[in-house]
Parts: structure tokens; C-alpha cells; sequence
């Protein structure tokens, strides 16, 4: 782990921590992503706080896995590039943008379709609409690490990366692209059962572009470079 540049390092420490703190909850009877996950705002669990304490909780093992070993294989990468202050500010917009887009996507939901109803017909149970907000909760630490891959194409655009299953290397600009394109149509399929928070990934990526061009123009008066 001394080779891993501290931000990244402490991220990926603190992320493993609370999934562990999550399951020891748990044994207890102590729901942790209740209380530090993203609830939707018109619920009454909502807390500003949980825009921030959300990146840092997981639905599972997987889940957690995936996500920080994008942090550790890209995220190391941005912080050595623009050192540890400047990639843990980003990381935590990226991650904060992407729990304001999922709000919003939420609420369009809400306004277009389940503001008419008082219950919400799950299959299984009819359930008060307020107890039904109070569910649509989201976790993780994806917006960030969808952020952090956005970051890596802007910054190395031709750089080849070899990803399973595909028998030939694709530039990363290439594979940003196709992610976001993928993040896109598996958000507007809406499909019931997936349970992926499409738009929120998409959402980081969004503030991490928005923030990488407000740095470029920012910084372009003094030396053009925009990465250290």
C-alpha cells in the first residue's frame, strides 16, 4: 500500500471500513445505509448530510470491489497528476454531482408519475407513498469513480487499456465514451428490476467534464497546463 498515493490510499481504506461497519451493524440491528445513504429530498429520512456520507456506503461486496479497484487502477493515477488535494476535491463533486443528478431524476419520477398516488403497488405490499420515498435510496461510490474514469480519458486519451472480454486494446477515450453511451441507454430503458443508478454515473462524468474545463480556461492564462 506504500505505493499508492495517500488520498487514493485513505479512500480506499475508509470505503473497505465502512462496508465492514455496515455488516457489524447489522449483526445489531442497525441499519447504516438508512441512515447515510442518499435518500430522495421529498422523503422525510432526507439529509443534506447523506450527499456526501452515500459515497462511502456499498450494496455489497461487488459492489465495493469494482468500484475501488477503478479508484485504486485510475484514481492513483489522477493523483499523482494533480497531487492529493486537487483529485480528493474532485473526487467529492464528482460524487456530490452525481447525488444532485439522481435527486433529479428522482424528482421527475415523482412529478410525472407517483405524485398522483398516495400508495405505490409493489407486487407484494401496498405501501403508503411516504414509507415508498423513504426507499428510493442510493449508495456507493460510482458517480465518483465514473468521475475518475472521465478524468483518465481527458487526461490520457490515447492511452491503450486492455478490457475483458474485448480480444484487442481500446484508447481510453474510446472506452469513456462507450461507457457513457452504455450509462445513457441503460437510464432511459428504465428497466424495473435493475436498480443501477445510471444517471447518477452519468452525472459524474458530467461534473467531472464541467470541472476539468473550468481548470483548462482557469489555468490556460498561465502556463496551458491544467494537470499539475
Amino acid at each position: 500500500m506504500n505505493a499508492i498515493p495517500t488520498v487514493t490510499k485513505n479512500l480506499l481504506i475508509i470505503n473497505v471500513l465502512a462496508f465492514l461497519a455496515t455488516l457489524v451493524a447489522q449483526t445489531y440491528g442497525v441499519d447504516l445505509e438508512h441512515y447515510l445513504g442518499l435518500h430522495f429530498f421529498l422523503a422525510s429520512d432526507f439529509n443534506v448530510a447523506q450527499l456526501v456520507t452515500y459515497m462511502f456506503m456499498h450494496g455489497g461486496f461487488t459492489h465495493l470491489f469494482f468500484n475501488m479497484f477503478a479508484v485504486w487502477m485510475f484514481g492513483r493515477i489522477l493523483e499523482q497528476v494533480w497531487g492529493p488535494k486537487k483529485f480528493l476535491f474532485y473526487y467529492l463533486v464528482c460524487g456530490i454531482g452525481a447525488g444532485f443528478i439522481q435527486e433529479a431524476v428522482q424528482f421527475i419520477q415523482y412529478e410525472t408519475v407517483l405524485a398522483a398516488y398516495d400508495n405505490v403497488n409493489t407486487g407484494s405490499a401496498i405501501i403508503p407513498m411516504q414509507d415508498y420515498l423513504n426507499m428510493m435510496t442510493t449508495v456507493g461510490a460510482s458517480g465518483s469513480v465514473y468521475g475518475i474514469l472521465l478524468g483518465f480519458g481527458m487526461l490520457f486519451p490515447n492511452q491503450q487499456l486492455f478490457i475483458f472480454p474485448l480480444p484487442i486494446p481500446i484508447k481510453a477515450k474510446y472506452f469513456v465514451i462507450g461507457y457513457a453511451l452504455i450509462e445513457l441507454y441503460s437510464g432511459l430503458a428504465n428497466n424495473p428490476g435493475d436498480n443501477v443508478a445510471h444517471f447518477a454515473h452519468l452525472g459524474g462524468m458530467i461534473f467531472g467534464v464541467i470541472l476539468i474545463m473550468y481548470w483548462k480556461r482557469k489555468n490556460k492564462g498561465n502556463n496551458g497546463d491544467y494537470y499539475n
